[in-house]
């Protein structure tokens, strides 16, 4: 039914769906986002680590290979 009502209204009517978050996750020393997608999707692959890294973008900046103990992530569902 949203998606009928959203097809008649004029864009930005609308909010964006949230993206669903399984849990926040704070940096320790000598993690990468490689080690952290391995802890909640048992798989290192650029698929997942990149997944974790889009969500955190404005945290992390620019370079997904310096993440900073004490940051907190956002690891989104997949």
């Amino acid at each position: 039914m949203l998606d009928s009502l959203r097809d008649n209204l004029p864009d930005g009517d609308l909010p964006e769906k949230e993206p669903k978050y399984k849990a926040e996750h704070t940096v320790v020393s000598g993690e990468t986002l490689s080690s952290i997608s391995l802890k909640y999707y048992s798989s290192a692959s650029k698929d997942d680590w990149m997944a974790i890294y889009d969500a955190n973008k404005e945290i992390i900046g620019d370079n997904p290979n310096l993440i900073k103990p004490n940051q907190v992530l956002r690891i989104p569902e997949r």
